[in-house]
């Protein structure tokens, strides 16, 4: 009743016999309605007779997985599309040298992977099943050969080691863990470490000369977990913290900014790091040279905007373009840090201390009032005035905080809107892009916002540069019933 419907399968025979019952059964339904006096649209049964690689080569577009059992892409699936996005931006970056962090190769994410298979040496994985065990990279770094294949190591996930539980041997295999990775990465063979020996009456200490260390081939090094920042961030911060020897603070903004990696730490990582911050410093290449007391000042450090950290960067979605909630917001000295220079306040007015407003610069701040996540209040007729406010930043070589009051409805339905105007991509598309970089918060648009954003997509696609025809990717139960699904794993169970 609701659809033509299409019958193909590799025995041709059985397919025809289906196709034939189907259509019977389509007859049967349309007589019995028209014996009432009801009249039904009419639909057909078709038979596919064509082979797969006439659908690859003559319909690309209606191809969801090809030959290969790859997913092209380019039929619509919100897992898939999440996924893609997800790991495009996340994709493996060196942090520093010779150690990568990223998410774990995929090949049905990337097919280059395929045959590039080698390109680490050793691969570290960060998981709720992994394990602290730095004992096989110092047997790697002090001589055991690794054969043609990468080594495959497993690490804790982030926030799986709490305070104040952790104990002193977690705290020295996270240490021996970023030593040994640091020896590995820079090809240095330790020498044995020094002794103290006796003389013949076995009362005068002496000491061997020290050796300088060996040099062997350098290891190319990967930190990765599913998502690539998730269960990662531990390590990944440890280890850019040791390796640069700078404070937790500015490793945390400078692996942001510099390095240009979206993460997300848990208030427990955060935490474990203050508490070892003294030894990461204190046993850093960088700061062999440094006094007890200049590695104390540096670790106290304490600059303004952690203070008022709620334990998360606001979310980068674009280098112009970055959305957060209030906190962020109210933070005005982390905003500055992370060179965004205006504020959208959807809905939401930050609290800003006397003199603030007028330092930062009224022109810099946009309010759109009235407004609130209630499914009556519409956001369209707002969207020009928004992306204009958005755009003026981007000529002004300066980033926009997008926020409302959590940062997943309103204000993550102007970014939505944003980056389908930008980038050309349908609804579905450009929330997945969105969610993905909202990192561990889940964006959640109203459903009117949803229905709006629907709506703003035909309007892009019948714009002046369209042909004035306009077919959206998916309809709007097809989106509602897969973003339910998406969320699904996330919600509780209301009693």
């Amino acid at each position: 009743m609701v659809s033509d419907i299409i019958v193909y399968g590799e025995d041709g025979v059985e397919a025809q016999r289906l196709a034939k019952e189907v259509a019977a059964a389509q007859q049967a339904w349309r007589d019995a309605h028209e014996e009432k006096g009801q009249e039904l649209p009419q639909y057909n049964t078709f038979l596919c007779t064509s082979p797969f690689n006439e659908f690859e080569e003559r319909h690309p577009d209606i191809v969801a997985t090809d030959s290969r059992g790859q997913m092209t892409g380019r039929v619509m699936d919100f897992f898939h599309q999440e996924r893609l996005e997800m790991c495009t931006m996340t994709k493996a970056s060196e942090i520093h040298h010779n150690v990568w962090l990223g998410p774990t190769p995929d090949p049905a994410i990337d097919p280059s992977l395929l045959e590039s298979d080698e390109q680490f040496d050793i691969l570290i994985e960060c998981s709720d099943l992994g394990r602290l065990n730095a004992a096989i990279l110092q047997a790697i770094a002090e001589g055991t050969n690794l054969g043609e294949r990468p080594v495959y190591l497993g690490f804790p996930s982030s926030g799986s080691i709490m305070p104040p539980t952790w104990s002193q041997a977690e705290a020295d295999g996270i240490m021996e863990t970023c030593k040994w990775l640091y020896n590995l990465a820079h090809g240095i063979v330790p020498c044995a470490s020094s002794t103290l020996d006796t003389d013949v009456e076995g009362d005068s200490p002496m000491p061997f000369p020290a050796v300088e260390p060996m040099k062997s081939r350098e290891k190319k090094i990967l930190i990765h977990c599913t998502d690539g920042y998730t269960e990662s961030t531990l390590l990944g911060l440890a280890y850019f913290t040791y390796a640069t020897g700078l404070p937790v603070p500015t490793a945390w903004l400078d692996l942001h900014m510099s390095k240009h990696r979206n993460f997300f730490a848990y208030p427990s990582d955060v935490a474990l790091l203050a508490s070892i911050a003294p030894r990461l410093l204190s046993e850093s290449p960088v700061h062999v040279d440094k006094s007890l007391s200049e590695i104390t000042e540096l670790a106290k450090e304490e600059p303004e905007w952690i203070k008022n950290m709620d334990g998360s960067l606001p979310s980068r979605v674009t280098d112009y373009m970055y959305l957060g909630n209030l906190g962020h917001a109210n933070n005005v000295d982390l905003l500055k840090q992370m060179g965004i220079g205006q504020i959208l306040s959807v809905g939401e007015t930050a609290t800003w201390k006397d003199g603030e407003l007028d330092s930062w610069g009224k022109d810099n701040v946009m309010v759109i009032h009235r407004v609130q996540d209630n499914g009556v209040d519409p956001l369209t007729a707002q969207f020009e005035r928004c992306l204009q406010f958005i755009d003026r930043g981007k000529a002004n070589k300066t980033a926009t905080l997008v926020h409302c009051r959590v940062g997943v409805s309103r204000s993550a339905t102007i970014c939505i809107a944003e980056i389908m105007r930008s980038m050309g991509l349908s609804f579905p598309r450009a929330y997945c892009f969105v969610r993905a970089r909202r990192l561990n918060v889940i964006i959640q648009p109203h459903l009117r916002f949803s229905y709006e954003l629907l709506k703003w997509e035909e309007k892009l696609r019948r714009g002046p540069h369209g042909d004035g025809r306009f077919k959206r990717e998916l309809e709007w139960a097809d989106i509602s019933r897969e973003v339910a699904a998406m969320n699904k794993p996330y919600a509780r169970n209301a009693r």
